[in-house]
């Protein structure tokens, strides 16, 4: 029974009224605040008009009110206890409080919370009464809750966090406001239970080998009843086998095998198909059913290799049985307002992240582990999961007795609950809480012992070894080698570009800066030899649409303080000197919206290609970051409206299975590569071309190219003075294409964009509403061609493009709602010319 319905807030000072008060089932609430539940109170406002949208202008500021006050949630349900049986009871389940909350029911107080990332389960069988019942949630201020604890240690982003149990990006982060939301987050159930319920489940691959795959299910039970004889019906079907089998439950568990011959193995989507089996279990007494279990499962194996056959150092995932290339991103959470969240923005996102061919998607342990919609998508839809605990960039109180208590009951739960889903792929402790400290240390600026080591180094992974064995678990991100950011072992969080990290260094020595030009040049990339990128990346702005919705009339231009407001970045002068050196400094906002996404553009492409080259040795490489939480200038590749950037489109071509790959900065040689991330060999013709910008094409090149499957290779090197054949290298665009059509067109520069003569483009646009597409050409060398629509969820099937005056260009236009769109607000231009 769910009770998600009916529910009131109000807020009060705190002290200002007695609990019991209003807890008590005969408090009038006839002008309290109707309310959604799952939710959360600033969503509700907002619906309510009783706040300005927070997300508009400095109206985070206006909102600060919210965070100060008590909250309280009220509903009534009716029960017809008649129908309970002396020897049922009553749960009533909350699966997500944020986060200090006391609960009532008919005035009786049932227990408090003090963790937003776990259910609470409250046995109601005495306290609920037959007809009308009462609930009440007191949610007490996060301020008011921290304000006696010690905040003598370090920890970035505010000291208060650390010792709330609550999504730390609440607090604010470089890419997103503080907003402190409080409120029932999640679904309230209430359930009936007799004699025993299934407490978890757990199914795992044991062995994977000649066609033959051996899948462990282990049933935990809590009985609430001694001496009964409990079995478990377990079914284990695909669309081609069904499994069955009755185990008896023996001291609260049982234990069955399946032996499956010719199993559908779960893959990446790039490798096959992520063949799920759905699990069903069904408790019984008696032949009574008492509870049942249903969810998917993957027959996969999967490890992390950490040393190849020569003792060499790597970090490469290996799914079943076999080495990938990891491409992808970052997953920050979806929203500041993480209650009001639909399930169809989950399932956007994560589709668009397969169709620019990721594979991995890491969750960042600065926000939450995800709702379950999440994993289910990344389930059916073939993407690996890299998944955090929710510690980042601080130390934690593990001296604290009740903080630990805390910590290992969210561990234990978040365990059980995710452990069935086939796309996680690692546990990892936390988010660089082990190298910040070492480098902080090192500096003289921490002088305390590494708190919060015994979580990430003693409690999780005892914890795992006893509660999912069965994939592998990192202490930390970055981690390994001499300088826990080191190239030489483990994974590495790439923040030379962008942030200028003078690197490489050792454990001991000071992290310098170079904040210029140079510092934190894109161009960087190519001197890291690191064995997996687990974050790099740059900032663009956001697109038009979403800048222009919420930023106050009169000041949508360059240079204004509500822009910058947009960005809560430190130091915003990384992103000028970025420009500066690829594109220049943009003069005003049309330039800065095109600069900014053309250099994150170029910059990850360039980064994401020189990974992929370097494959084996360097196994994987995950762009920070994918999405927004909010409509803010970040390093997202997707904005908050779900409106790809430049870097977005990119993606789908630099991440493709089969590129065909420029190794190349401005003076050096062109060395021509193939990686090829298919378990396949590829045969194909790979054409080098370099065309003048007025479409004449001034030399080509066959190259035939023989790859393996899973391999990268160099297969070719020519000289600037060969290609160029006289002409000048900033009047020159290169391509690359498969004469086959087996690979994606790519288009290199010889000179950075703010050097390339580039001519004045005009664009002929042919717009057709009844197909949803548009036809583009032009009159010479277009480029970073922009599609834009004044509306959210607008997806391209190719954007900022470069288009050459003898082809054309047939764009189509999708709704991610699958709606019709109005094309009367199209505009399309590029950024040395326009329709």
């Amino acid at each position: 029974m769910l009770i998600n319905k009916n529910w009131k807030i109000q807020h009060f000072d705190v002290g200002q009224v007695r609990d019991l008060t209003i807890a008590d089932p005969n408090y009038i609430d006839h002008f309290w605040i109707p309310a959604k539940v799952p939710g959360d109170v600033h969503s509700i406002l907002r619906e309510k008009k009783l706040i300005d949208d927070p997300f508009f202008g400095y109206n985070d500021l206006k909102s600060k009110w919210v965070e100060e006050k008590v909250w309280w949630y009220r509903t009534e349900f009716t029960f017809d206890k008649n129908n309970l049986d002396k020897d049922e009871r009553l749960e009533l389940i909350f699966e997500g409080l944020d986060t200090f909350a006391t609960v009532y029911l008919n005035g009786v107080e049932l227990g408090t919370t003090e963790n937003m990332f776990i259910s609470h389960t409250f046995d109601v069988t005495r306290e609920i009464v037959d007809g009308r019942n009462v609930l009440a949630v007191k949610f007490n201020p996060v301020s008011y809750q921290l304000k006696e604890k010690e905040k003598n240690y370090w920890a970035g982003f505010g000291k208060d966090r650390i010792w709330a149990r609550k999504a730390q990006y609440h607090f604010g982060w470089d890419w997103g406001p503080q907003i402190l939301t409080v409120g029932i987050w999640k679904e309230v159930r209430l359930e009936k239970r007799k004699i025993a319920k299934i407490e978890s489940v757990y199914a795992r691959t044991l062995d994977l080998k000649d066609s033959r795959a051996i899948v462990q299910i282990d049933i935990y039970t809590k009985n609430f009843v001694k001496g009964k004889s409990l079995q478990a019906e377990v079914t284990l079907k695909d669309r081609e086998q069904q499994f069955f089998q009755t185990v008896n439950i023996d001291q609260n568990r049982a234990t069955l095998t399946f032996n499956i011959d010719n199993p559908n193995l779960w893959w990446t989507h790039d490798l096959g198909e992520p063949n799920l089996y759905q699990l069903s279990v069904v408790l019984k007494w008696e032949g009574e059913v008492l509870d049942t279990y249903q969810t998917e499962i993957g027959i996969r194996t999967v490890e992390v290799m950490k040393r190849d056959r020569e003792g060499n150092p790597r970090f490469t995932f290996v799914l079943n049985g076999v080495e990938i290339f990891a491409k992808g991103a970052n997953w920050i959470p979806i929203d500041s307002f993480l209650g009001s969240v639909p399930e169809s923005r989950y399932r956007h996102l994560i589709q668009l992240a397969k169709e620019a061919n990721m594979n991995m998607l890491r969750v960042w342990g600065g926000g939450i582990y995800e709702k379950d919609i999440f994993y289910q998508e990344c389930n059916r839809q073939g993407i690996l999961v890299w998944q955090d605990f929710m510690f980042a960039c601080a130390l934690y109180p593990d001296y604290n007795r009740d903080y630990m208590e805390n910590v290992r009951e969210e561990v234990i739960s978040v365990i059980k609950r995710l452990r069935n889903h086939p796309c996680i792929a690692l546990w990892c402790g936390n988010n660089e809480n082990d190298w910040l400290y070492e480098v902080e240390h090192a500096a003289g600026k921490i002088h305390t012992p590494f708190y919060g080591e015994k979580i990430y180094h003693e409690l999780i992974p005892e914890l795992l070894e006893e509660l999912d064995p069965s994939r592998p678990y990192w202490p930390s991100s970055p981690y390994g080698g001499n300088d826990h950011n080191s190239q030489e072992e483990g994974d590495r969080h790439n923040w030379q570009v962008w942030h200028g990290n003078v690197e490489p260094r050792k454990f001991g020595q000071n992290l310098g800066q170079n904040i210029s030009v140079e510092g934190v040049s894109f161009r960087n990339y190519k001197k890291d030899r690191t064995r997996f990128c687990s974050e790099f990346g740059m900032h663009a702005s956001a697109n038009r649409y979403t800048l222009e919705k919420n930023l106050p009339d009169g000041t949508f231009y360059w240079g204004s303080d509500e822009l910058a407001y947009r960005n809560k970045d430190f130091h915003h002068e990384k992103g000028l000197l970025l420009m500066e050196g690829y594109t220049g400094i943009p003069k005003n906002i049309e330039e800065y919206m095109n600069y900014s996404m053309l250099t994150q553009a170029e910059g990850l492409k360039y980064g994401m290609e020189h990974y992929r080259r370097n494959k084996p040795q360097t196994s994987g490489a995950l762009i920070w970051q994918l999405n927004d939480c909010w409509p803010g200038t970040s390093w997202s590749m997707i904005d908050y409206y779900l409106l790809p950037k430049a870097s977005y489109y990119y993606s789908k071509k630099f991440n493709a299975p089969l590129l065909y790959t420029l190794e190349h900065d401005p003076g050096d040689d062109l060395h021509l590569w193939v990686v090829n991330d298919r378990l396949e060999d590829v045969k194909d013709t790979l054409v080098f071309e370099v065309f003048r910008f007025n479409g004449e094409l001034v030399y080509s090149k066959e190259f035939l190219i023989h790859v393996k499957g899973n391999a990268s290779v160099q297969i070719a090197s020519l000289t600037e003075a060969e290609v160029l054949q006289g002409n000048p290298a900033e009047q020159v665009v290169v391509r690359l294409k498969s004469l086959n059509k087996k690979a994606e067109e790519n288009y290199y520069y010889l000179r950075n964009h703010k050097d390339l003569q580039l001519p004045k483009a005009k664009l002929q646009v042919k717009v057709m509403p009844e197909k949803q597409e548009v036809e583009i050409r032009t009159d010479c060398f277009a480029r970073f061609v922009k599609l834009e629509l004044p509306a959210e969820k607008i997806i391209f099937s190719d954007n900022f493009f470069d288009l050459l005056p003898s082809e054309r260009k047939i764009i189509k236009i999708r709704h991610l709602d699958g709606k019709t769109i109005s094309l009367d607000g199209l505009s399309v231009s590029a950024i040395n010319g326009s329709a």
